[in-house]
């Protein structure tokens, strides 16, 4: 795995470039990321290159041996092009424009914009395209970033009607897929229809999951534009893009069929800090992270790019942007680095080179201060190098539990979900680190993946089952577990024909005749597990593998198949592994907390990130705060 650094070298008196290059170089850095903000130094004037800098740059840090990912610039679009075309900026829900000032000031849908983008990409590609120091490409920069996925521009609303031409062919067929005899919401022609915000009530939950639909391939289509030209004029680069930690509100699946390796933006502390996690939780792992939150990621990208893929973008000091932003324990920088080395990460950069001491981002730490001296993560860096010069390269293995990860799914339960606190987000997080707590090893994949070399497959959830998939787990040997809600939705969201789950009537014969929220703080008791945020009423001649304390079944079970018919807290899924694992003859390893083990195809990798040291029985020693260990892994 390779080791570099985001360099913004627009940012620096040019004096500054040549002993920044050296110093990345010795403190083991080999990849520097460069030019994904640079708009407006490369093309100061509409029609008008500045090559020179960007040149010099690229040369000083090819001499020093240093390789570049260079970045296409169309996150951040300059003043003088939102002049030219000030409609090619979005729209937000409430109809307010999204503004120049900072960043990712543009629709996707807008064609000006996309012919502007294409014209600044051909320009890098044709100048830098065949340069020895260019190893690889990354377009644009963090798509939908600050909720800029969704845009209610008319350049969106008129590329949504054509969408919606095209997958329907007539209106009539759309307003029988939407159902829009409801309240008399039926259409004459595509030309009415308009994006669903704005509405006095709730929108078509089917108007809304199409527009999330079109929104995802409106970024898939704006990607694969830039490396279509990355291909023609670059055809021995790599492209990447550095997707972000719980964002689901594009495919990432569809963009990574078009990129050959799969990047992610690593936060543990502000990830931590932002989402669902529990306020005792948020203490415990205050300066390390939740144990899975990198682990889940680098699973999560891994299967997103043919299992090529790597962080862009990782955390070494504290953040600017969560609404706390302690400094990670020492030691957790180091131990992030080969934790993505031991789920086969091909690279890890950290962001930034040098703190900056102006503009939004100057309260974010980099591995130097605005003054140049080492801030604390660079001592990690170099010891993190180090431990990967002594292990060598590392390759994945086959994990023996897949996980089904699906973003129509995290759509779907969005649109309409029932209960406040039903998460999608959270509930394949919450399976993903059963299994891991388990010491487990996980691949996250997509409903089209093949599974039949797994021995065990969780599907936290899956309201709309793509065509196929029932088959598909029906012919499975190993044991898989479905979550609630899964089969409850058709592609058109309705509820099917004869009720859910649907097609997955095939695989486990039940019905489920209601479904209901509970309110927070509600717990209604099981055998050592409790009956919280949401459960269904079973109609099945099954008798229920796991019933609650007043008999209601909760879990049902027939061959290799499972259904669980509420939200599984964490002793029941504790439960449901543990016969899985036994059905299955996988070996589980009790892991205390805070501990976590991740096998490379030659290395067994155990890291603790608990606050405090941690006897791990497995080794038979204890590991300090933010430390690790690592061993050939045994046949």
């Amino acid at each position: 795995m390779k080791l570099g650094c985001c360099y913004y070298p627009e940012h620096w008196p040019e004096s500054f470039w040549v002993e920044d290059a050296r110093r990345m170089a010795a403190m083991g850095l080999q990849l520097v990321r460069i030019g994904e903000f640079a708009w407006s130094r490369i093309e100061p004037e509409p029609g008008r290159y500045d090559w020179g800098w960007l040149n010099r740059a690229i040369d000083t840090l090819h001499a020093a041996g240093l390789q570049v990912i260079l970045g296409t610039p169309t996150a951040t679009p300059p003043k003088w092009l939102v002049d030219v075309m000030p409609d090619m900026i979005a729209i937000d829900e409430q109809g307010r424009p999204r503004g120049f000032g900072s960043r990712r000031h543009y629709c996707f849908s807008h064609q000006g914009y996309r012919a502007e983008c294409r014209r600044i990409v051909t320009a890098l590609a044709e100048r830098y395209g065949q340069h020895p120091a260019i190893v690889m490409w990354q377009t644009d920069n963090e798509y939908g970033c600050h909720d800029t996925v969704l845009s209610f521009s008319d350049a969106a609303a008129a590329s949504f009607r054509g969408w919606l031409a095209a997958r329907y062919g007539t209106v009539e067929a759309l307003n029988a897929a939407w159902g829009n005899v409801f309240w008399s919401m039926e259409y004459r022609s595509f030309t009415e229809v308009d994006p669903p915000h704005l509405t006095v009530t709730e929108a078509n939950p089917a108007h809304w999951l199409d527009y999330r639909r079109f929104a995802s391939d409106q970024v898939t289509s704006f990607n694969r534009e830039q490396v279509d030209i990355l291909r023609s004029l670059s055809p021995d680069k790599d492209i990447t893009h550095n997707f972000m930690g719980f964002f689901t509100e594009f495919d990432h699946h569809d963009v990574g069929r078009d990129i050959d390796v799969a990047t992610w933006d690593s936060y543990p502390l502000g990830f931590l800090e932002q989402f669902w996690f529990s306020s005792d939780e948020k203490r415990a792992y205050l300066r390390q992270g939740h144990p899975d939150i990198a682990g889940f990621h680098h699973d999560l990208y891994r299967g997103c790019a043919n299992g090529r893929w790597g962080v862009m973008e990782q955390q070494p000091g504290p953040v600017n942007w969560a609404r706390f932003n302690p400094a990670p324990l020492p030691g957790m920088v180091a131990l992030w680095t080969l934790e993505a080395a031991a789920h086969g990460a091909e690279l890890t950069s950290y962001f930034r080179w040098r703190q900056a001491p102006f503009a939004q981002e100057q309260m974010h730490a980099g591995l130097l201060r605005p003054d140049s001296t080492e801030a604390e993560a660079a001592n990690e860096v170099r010891a993190a190098a180090d431990e990967l010069a002594n292990i060598g390269p590392q390759q994945t293995a086959q994990a023996p539990a897949a996980l089904v990860f699906s973003y129509g799914a995290a759509w779907t339960i969005g649109i309409q979900p029932q209960g406040q606190s039903f998460r999608y987000l959270e509930l394949v997080f919450e399976c993903y680190s059963a299994l891991r707590s388990q010491g487990l090893d996980v691949d996250i994949v997509s409903p089209d993946a093949d599974l039949s070399a797994y021995r065990m497959v969780v599907v936290p959830t899956l309201p709309i089952m793509p065509e196929g998939f029932a088959e598909k787990l029906a012919a499975l040997a190993c044991p898989v577990l479905l979550g609630p809600r899964s089969g409850s939705k058709t592609a058109s969201f309705t509820i099917p024909e004869g009720l859910a789950p649907g097609d997955c009537k095939q695989v486990i014969p039940l019905t489920v005749t209601r479904m209901e929220s509970l309110r927070d703080g509600v717990s209604e008791p099981g055998d050592g597990f409790a009956v919280t945020r949401w459960r269904e009423d079973v109609r099945s001649r099954l008798e229920p593998e796991i019933s609650d304390a007043a008999g209601r079944g909760v879990v049902y079970a027939k061959g290799q198949a499972r259904y669980c018919a509420i939200w599984p807290d964490r002793a029941l899924l504790r439960q449901l592994i543990e016969r899985m694992a036994h059905e299955a003859g996988v070996v589980l390893t009790d892991l205390p907390e805070g501990i976590r083990v991740r096998r490379s195809a030659s290395h067994s990798f155990t890291f603790n990130y608990a606050a405090e040291p941690v006897f791990v029985p497995h080794l038979g020693k204890t590991l300090a705060p933010a430390s690790w260990h690592i061993a050939p892994r045994e046949a």
